[in-house]
């Protein structure tokens, strides 16, 4: 599993910014941990957030665009799509990041891709920002997300 590479960062500032957690129902225990990182990225920034559930990944685009029509300033997208015996796996995955890069591109605003697409269930939970886990993906989504909204707030100043 990599973690090499990533960025150490500073306190982020979040206050004034609305963000909206959008997550998908499945794979209980793995959403929840993402849910629980992002949340607490967003709470240690002072940024105003809401979280939603959604029924799986494919309905994150859709739920994201409607976020952003309602005023979120940045969106954080949480799924867990584990690989099966069929295409569905691959289908869903290219659905879902298709679907949310639009939204963000359509929107001009931020999407923290937080969606785990993985090989097996350890995976997640070695991602999930668990006691145990290895990485927590949910944090780093939510941090991506409120990083690229104030720099999109300071580009258009």
């Amino acid at each position: 599993m990599s973690g090499a590479g990533a960025p150490k960062t500073d306190k982020i500032d979040g206050s004034g910014l609305k963000v909206v957690v959008i997550a998908g129902t499945w794979h209980d225990t793995i959403s929840n941990g993402l849910i629980a990182g992002a949340e607490r990225v967003l709470n240690e920034a002072d940024a105003a957030y809401r979280v939603v559930r959604v029924p799986g990944s494919f309905e994150l685009a859709i739920a994201a665009q409607a976020a952003f029509a309602g005023g979120a300033d940045a969106v954080v997208a949480l799924g867990v799509i584990i690989r099966g015996g069929t295409p569905h796996f691959e289908y869903v995955s290219a659905a879902t990041t298709d679907g949310l890069t639009r939204v963000a591109l359509d929107a001009g605003k931020p999407v923290g891709f937080g969606v785990l697409t993985l090989d097996d269930e350890q995976q997640g939970l070695d991602r999930a920002g668990l006691e145990g886990s290895k990485e927590d993906k949910g944090a780093e989504a939510a941090d991506a997300a409120l990083r690229t909204a104030l720099v999109v707030r300071e580009l258009r100043g």
